[in-house]
């Protein structure tokens, strides 16, 4: 019987990327893997640890469960008593804690109660960053006052010792890189790349005054704007192509194939988030060739080197507008860029390894 018992609440996007790359790791008697499609994140967040425990063997001998922070694990172990002796590793690729949300009374506490209770439940705490550990973790104390009538005691300080940063493993060789230009052939304009979902947590509305800026300039420049969309757009978006006029190169998501390749003619990788614990799309751009502009907040910092950070819309449309104007400027930065910056901690071929000795427990 399988040792290793994965289960996925939300088996889609980086969530099930982290979960296939690490079974062509592990050899299919090691493991069963439990998943729910990635539908509906509420109802998974609430309902999952229900689901599963309808579905998890009673006759198993699993020595070890692997989550992601989706699934409320302390409900979970409170319907399975026969799991509680497993070894309980949660993986955060968020935190609800400080999740963004335009207006602080629509928060769903819910979710970062679970979070807290999972915690308190596991045994080992992964986090995808060191600014998603520690917004967590700075949030907890304060998350608590705010429950009336009752006080928590050394809640953060049970948590702490569990926790460590283990990057997600992106999985570079699959991308496409930037192909090298001949010395004689003429610079096309600065290709910007925004490859983000379409919502409000990803702050579209600064993507669109910068670059309506920029084009108030004169400069040339071309767009991508890349990432999923949903049946309603974010209202800064309508009509932008025909504000652009024509430089708009891409407007909405691609196959993965085209997608890889619109990356790899890119210049410039923009992100314009209010939220962000990692960024797996801005390292896949990065790695492909692209050069990172993204604000001094969220886990930027911890990613990419102070002359990438802009404080302010301003900063970031001087900086294109430099670009723009000087393509030979331009490719000396971006030679100097990739001559600094190593990814290699942040790749599959790197991580993996990590990731499967946890699950093992041959740290």
């Amino acid at each position: 019987m399988a040792p290793i018992l994965i289960l996925e609440a939300f088996y889609g996007g980086s969530h099930k990327q982290l979960v296939d790359v690490l079974l062509k790791d592990l050899k299919e008697e090691e493991y069963d893997l439990l998943t729910i499609p990635a539908k509906k994140w509420h109802w998974c967040a609430r309902m999952s640890a229900l689901h599963f425990a309808g579905r998890i063997s009673t006759a198993h001998r699993y020595q070890t469960i692997f989550c992601s922070s989706v699934l409320n694990l302390a409900e979970l172990i409170g319907m399975r008593t026969d799991l509680a002796a497993c070894r309980k590793i949660v993986y955060f690729h968020e935190n609800q804690l400080c999740y963004p949300v335009r207006d602080a009374k629509q928060r769903d506490v819910q979710y970062g109660i679970n979070q807290i209770t999972t915690c308190l439940c596991a045994d080992r705490i992964l986090f995808n960053s060191r600014y998603n550990m520690n917004s967590f973790l700075d949030c907890i104390e304060s998350f608590l006052r705010k429950v009336p009538n009752m006080s928590f005691q050394g809640v953060r300080e049970k948590i702490v010792p569990k926790c460590d940063v283990l990057y997600f493993p992106v999985e570079f060789g699959k991308l496409t890189k930037r192909g090298v230009k001949a010395e004689k052939e003429e610079s096309p304009p600065l290709h910007i790349i925004w490859p983000h979902r379409w919502e409000h947590d990803k702050n579209p509305e600064q993507l669109v005054e910068a670059l309506l800026a920029l084009q108030a300039k004169g400069v040339n420049f071309r767009v991508s704007i890349l990432g999923e969309r949903f049946e309603t757009i974010p209202s800064c978006f309508e009509q932008l192509e025909e504000r652009l006029q024509g430089k708009v190169a891409q407007f909405g998501p691609l196959p993965r194939e085209e997608y890889l390749r619109t990356l790899a003619e890119g210049d410039v990788v923009l992100s314009t988030a209010l939220h962000e614990f990692y960024g797996v799309a801005m390292l896949e751009a990065v790695y492909s060739g692209c050069v990172p502009l993204v604000p001094n907040r969220l886990v930027y910092p911890e990613l990419y080197p102070k002359d990438k950070l802009f404080n302010t819309t301003a900063q970031l449309v001087k900086q294109l507008y430099n670009w723009c104007r000087n393509c030979a400027l331009f490719e000396k930065h971006r030679e100097d860029f990739f001559g600094k910056i190593s990814l290699d901690g942040y790749s599959a071929e790197q991580l993996v390894p990590q990731f499967i000795a946890v699950l093992r427990n041959t740290e």
